[in-house]
This record gives structure tokens, sequence and C-alpha cells, in this order.
């Protein structure tokens, strides 16, 4: 459901084995809502809603989790944990998805083989996929073979599970000496690598970001596994969601960067303000930086890129292209607020255009995927959460603590 591999995976979280070392990795923690008067976890239950099958359990998780986690259970906080869930899979810790298997059939049939090569390479990617078309029609047994079995799935979990058992087939019965550049696959996990179930879970949280943020020890399968939990579900999203500082006055741009990515909100901002500082007309996705694929920063100089250098020029600002792209590197930071660039954007909007600098925008990101019906943005879903956010907050009204 995000819009590319980077936005979940590539932002750095704050260690979190103690209390003490959370705070000291990411500073005070008053960017948290917390007045000093905590939920347990029975009046947590009485702000999930009342459809939710076990909220008690749900409802003792999250006590649990933020506890762990040293988010204090404030009214602001917890509503912001119960909206992306309930956002994301309504509390159901391995939802169903709609006509997901027909989709996942629709899939592999049209996009695999482009998929293969993007991530093999031509040679070997199309050798691989028609390889995977033969297993999917003919395996485990022509009557019952992986494609009909794929079209009966109903829930991420099962979509996922079979297709682990598919790469694990290919694995153990695939002569990989037959292949042309063959030792490029040594030592590489090709099932994991060609999974595409990326985002998993209750939550919705993509799988390299909960490999950086592990809870416990064991494999991708285990940790997989682990993510369609309800705990382990809610652990990771809530990790995602909550353990960064930003200095946003409203919880719908907190919702808005689970979807686009960490300090996403606060990025197209700054691309708002650059644009004023230009003629150019940039995108304002909250990307300052190009990615590949795998989330690591291109050469290549994106527009927001080119046009501070544009304006720091014209302006006789004094930071050079390389301190720029140094600079932009931290553009998923906190840190990046101290930046000369950040700086200095801010100081020329202010000095320009007369009026005071802002800190958040809604981004302008498209939302798509083979989950979804159709296309969305990042605004559309962030409304959403943010209706379930006000309602949770309505509840929360007839507690007393």
């Amino acid at each position: 459901m995000t819009k590319s591999f980077h936005r979940n995976f590539l932002s750095k979280a704050c260690g979190i084995a103690t209390l003490s070392i959370v705070l000291s990795a990411c500073g005070d923690a008053s960017w948290w809502k917390d007045e000093g008067k905590t939920l347990d976890d029975k009046q947590i239950k009485t702000l999930i809603p009342p459809r939710v099958s076990e909220r008690t359990e749900w409802a003792k998780d999250i006590f649990d989790i933020t506890e762990q986690l040293g988010i204090p259970q404030s009214k602001e906080n917890i509503c912001t944990i119960v909206a992306v869930v309930d956002q994301e899979s309504n509390f159901h810790a391995d939802p169903t998805v709609p006509g997901l298997g027909a989709k996942a059939v629709k899939e592999v049939q049209d996009r695999f083989d482009e998929k293969f090569k993007d991530k093999l390479g031509d040679s070997i990617g199309g050798t691989i996929a028609g390889y995977f078309q033969e297993v999917l029609k003919n395996q485990p047994s022509p009557e019952n073979n992986y494609l009909k079995q794929m079209s009966r799935v109903t829930t991420e979990r099962q979509l996922d599970e079979l297709y682990r058992e598919i790469f694990a087939h290919m694995s153990a019965h695939y002569h990989v000496s037959a292949l042309t550049g063959a030792a490029k696959l040594v030592g590489q996990d090709i099932g994991e690598k060609l999974n595409p179930i990326t985002t998993l879970g209750s939550m919705q949280v993509h799988i390299g970001y909960a490999k950086a943020h592990k809870r416990q020890s064991g494999n991708i399968a285990e940790l997989r596994t682990d993510m369609y939990t309800r705990y382990g579900g809610l652990y990771y999203g809530i990790h995602r969601l909550m353990m960064y500082p930003a200095d946003y006055d409203k919880p719908i741009y907190r919702f808005a960067d689970y979807n686009s990515g960490r300090y996403s909100s606060r990025n197209a901002a700054f691309q708002s303000m650059l644009n004023d500082l230009t003629a150019a007309e940039l995108s304002l996705d909250g990307d300052l930086l190009l990615y590949s694929k795998n989330g690591s920063p291109r050469a290549e100089k994106s527009e927001s890129e080119r046009e501070l250098i544009n304006v720091f020029a014209a302006n006789n600002v004094l930071i050079t292209p390389k301190q720029i792209r140094s600079d932009l590197k931290n553009e998923k930071e906190k840190d990046f607020e101290d930046t000369q660039t950040y700086k200095a954007v801010i100081e020329l909007f202010e000095k320009k255009t007369g009026k005071k600098a802002f800190y958040a925008l809604m981004p302008e990101v498209v939302i798509s995927g083979p989950k979804l019906s159709r296309e969305y943005n990042t605004n559309w879903f962030a409304t959403r959460v943010n209706g379930r956010y006000q309602t949770c907050m309505h509840r929360a009204q007839r507690i007393k603590i």
C-alpha cells in the first residue's frame, strides 16, 4: 500500500532495549502526547470499536507494547494507534482481502515475468520466470496446481505461505547450474527476494522495516509468521507509527507519514516553501532525493536538489552542492531540521514571501498495489484514519483519568 520500499524501510529508528535508551537516542520524549495521565488496558478497551472481537486481548497487547516501547498511554497516543489499526485491518491479525485470489492470479499472469527480470536481470530473471509459470501450472499436481490454489486464497497470510511453498519447491527441484549466470544466485534467498507479499499484518508493515527492528531472534520465515499474530502485527506497526519525533501540530500528518514515509509531511512543506522561491513546480511528494528500488539514494539529482542548487546560487547562499547532497541524505531523520539546507530555505522563504514558515503539509502521493481495487492518494488515507481518530477521541471523552 505504500509508495515505495524506502518509504517503509529506510527510516532509522531508535534503539528500544530500555526506556533510557529510547530517551537518549531520540531526545526528550515530549513529542509524544503526554499529560501525565495514562490509560490502563481496561480503559484502552473502551477506545477500540465495539464491533471488534477480542477487544480485551487487543487492548492488553496495545498496553503491553506501548509500555515496552516507553510510549505514554495517553488518550491521544492510544487513539493514534487505534485509528491506524482500524484503517489497515479493522482489528484482524490476518485480514481477509476481498477478491485476493483473483487479483493474485492476474498479477502472476500479467506482471511476474517483468518483476523477475527487474530483480534478477533479463537473462536469469526470464529463465526463472518461465520455470515459475511452469511450476504454477503443473505442481504439486496438474489437478490441484499452485495456480488453482492461489485462486482460492482469501487472506494475505495464505498467499504469503503459498508463495513460500512455491519458491521452496523451486529451490528443491530446479537445477540452477542450467542457468546462464547462475553464480549470481549463490547465497541469496530467492524466495524472499521474489516474494511479492512485502507489507504484512494488522498494521501493514514492510518486511524490511520489521527485519531492521526485530523483537526476537529467528529467521525471516519466523518473522513473517510473527507479523501475522495479533501481538507481532501490533508491535511492528506501533513501532513504525510512534517511534520517531516530529513536531506535528495535528495527528493527520503522522497518519500521512505512515502511508508515504517518515517525515513526508515535513518534507512536503519544505518542497512547497522551495516552490515559492523558484519558477519550477516541484512535486510535493515528500522525497527530496531519488531512490533505487532497494531504498538507497541514487546519484542522479532530484528536482528538489537541482532547485536548491539554483535557488542558493541566485540568492548568494554559500552552501555547496556537496553540502546540499549531504544534508538531503538526512531527509528521513529529525536531524534534517538542523542542517544548513533546511535552515537556509526557511530563512529565504520568510524573507522573500513575508510569511511564516510552516512545518507540515499533506504529501501528494498516489497509492497503488494489487491489494487495492483502484488508486488512492495519501490525503485519502490520512483523512480516513483521521476520521477514525476523531471517533476514538470522542469515546475517550467519557474516560475519567
